[in-house]
């Protein structure tokens, strides 16, 4: 499985920034995003058949935490991905102060930046 397309998906890339510093259940990871945690279920299995988070099982909990090791060629371009996303959103929260008119923009951009 090619690791750069796997991390090219944004949920997925957001996943690893969640489980980059600290291990976390799947459920917790879950609660940051607006889908099904089917969906997000499905995500973590590709990171895991991709190598680049490790799972760790206690009872009927799953806890994952990004596998560093493996993911040590794509770190610059991950933090460059992550930096992106931040300043994507700092100019959409600077927007909506600038224009308060300008939130429904700002809603509709926020979106549609979802769907990437």
């Amino acid at each position: 499985m090619d690791a750069v397309r796997v991390i090219a998906e944004p949920r997925r890339r957001e996943i690893l920034r969640l489980v980059w510093d600290s291990e976390r259940p799947a459920t917790e990871i879950a609660e940051h995003f607006d889908i099904t945690f089917g969906a997000v279920s499905q995500h973590l299995s590709v990171l895991r058949k991709a190598g680049l988070v490790v799972v760790r099982r206690d009872g009927t909990r799953r806890f994952y935490r990004a596998d560093r090791d493996a993911l040590r060629p794509y770190t610059p371009l991950l933090r460059q991905m992550w930096a992106d996303r931040l300043d994507q959103l700092a100019d959409l929260a600077e927007a909506t102060e600038a224009d308060p008119d300008a939130d429904a923009d700002a809603d509709a951009g926020a979106a549609e930046q979802e769907k990437l």
